[in-house]
């Protein structure tokens, strides 16, 4: 019996087939988000909610797929720069929002 290494069985990173999928996922949801908005007889609470599970879907399958992020010891500085960004971009947004509102009270 021939002895097996993960490399053969699991797919390469950035193989054709992991493509394939990350683009069938990517046009799935995005064909979804586009129903949810389009669709008028459902409730805008609720399509918003679907729409915000969608689009994190739709994030998660780009980092995965697309820049091959996941969970091993090899991309964990790629992540902790990712989760650093997302922390500034978070900074920088709330804080203006933050500002322009309360600009907005003290002048009114």
């Amino acid at each position: 019996m021939e002895h097996t290494t993960n490399q053969e069985i699991a797919p390469a990173k950035g193989s054709t087939k992991t493509y394939i999928i990350g683009f069938v996922l990517a046009t799935l949801l995005t064909l979804v988000s586009f129903s949810l908005v389009m669709i008028k007889d459902i409730n805008r609470h609720v399509a918003f909610a679907a729409l915000m599970v969608a689009a994190l879907a739709q994030m998660v399958v780009h980092l995965h797929y697309f820049l091959h992020l996941d969970r091993s010891s090899s991309q964990r500085w790629n992540v902790l720069v990712l989760a650093f960004t997302a922390v500034i971009v978070f900074i920088l947004i709330g804080g203006t929002l933050w500002v322009m509102f309360t600009l907005n009270s003290r002048m009114m």
